[in-house]
């Protein structure tokens, strides 16, 4: 079996998993065994089947249900840990692989999410056009609504999409809103989710930019974090993570990952509350 026709079968068995209501087996190929103590999907092909690199990645974030829900985010970035030039320019940092690796998260998750600086630096569609797959719900924080309804994503009409704010306002606009809590520090990320949740999304992925990532990691809302590093140096400009200072290494935030070639970048596939993975995997089609 070539590669590409691997992935292809793997892909369909991928969205079939993703798309079963809590692990409902009759959807899926007979070597995809659902494990209802875990709440996961258990591929039963040899390890060194060729479907088995994409599975891998993939498929624990197939399992996510109504009970367990799953919010994923990823970040591309430079070796030197940026995800843009200090003037702005980030087209692009990663390959193609990774770019197909974008639609792919979009393709399994029920929700993407970016904050407004992405939409306003890079006009984005956030919708599934290099793979198969449906379009997630489009989810935009912008709070002080500083955004115009001319970006891709309010007028397109490709997918649904929601504005989150933290105050309604008198009149209702062109783009439907979703009113999030206010904290001390900012929205209530937490109070997002469990909106997103009651709409049926399992799956949520934040995609962008790096202070939207930062945020929900640093809130402890991230079930897993994908890194993907390019081998480009940019010298100065705008970081990928934003985390808070440490004096003591034992104070960081140590991952635990597994390392998937992708094309020429490397994708760290941090699995925030498993325990830690190891062996690498090679995606690229």
């Amino acid at each position: 079996m070539s590669v590409n026709s691997a992935n292809t079968e793997a892909w369909a068995a991928l969205l079939a998993a993703a798309t079963c209501v809590d692990g409902a087996s009759a959807c899926v190929p007979h070597w995809l065994l659902w494990q209802p103590h875990s709440g996961q999907w258990l591929c039963t092909l040899p390890l060194d089947d060729p479907r088995r690199p994409m599975l891998d990645l993939y498929l624990p974030l197939c399992g996510a249900t109504a009970d367990r829900p799953l919010t994923i985010a990823h970040v591309g970035q430079s070796l030197d840990g940026y995800i843009a030039t200090a003037a702005g320019d980030s087209f692009y940092v990663n390959g193609p692989d990774n770019i197909l690796h974008l639609h792919r998260l979009r393709a399994l998750c029920d929700a993407v999410v970016v904050g407004a600086g992405t939409v306003a630096a890079d006009n984005p569609r956030l919708t599934v056009r290099l793979t198969s797959g449906t379009h997630p719900l489009r989810v935009i924080i912008d709070p002080a609504r500083r955004l115009g309804e001319d970006a891709h994503v309010f007028n397109d009409g490709l997918a649904p999409t929601l504005r989150v704010v933290s105050s309604p306002q008198a009149a209702a606009g062109a783009v439907p809103e979703l009113v999030v809590a206010q904290t001390a520090d900012g929205l209530d990320l937490a109070d997002l989710l469990r909106q997103l949740h009651l709409r049926g999304c399992r799956r949520v992925f934040i995609e962008g930019g790096g202070i939207t990532v930062s945020a929900f990691l640093l809130a402890g809302l991230l079930d897993r974090l994908h890194i993907a590093i390019a081998p480009l140096l940019i010298g100065e400009g705008r970081r990928a993570l934003r985390l808070p200072a440490q004096d003591r290494l034992q104070d960081c935030l140590r991952l635990s990952a597994r390392v998937v070639a992708m094309g020429p970048d490397m994708l760290y596939d941090c699995a925030l509350r498993e325990p830690a993975l190891s062996g690498s995997a090679n995606t690229s089609s």
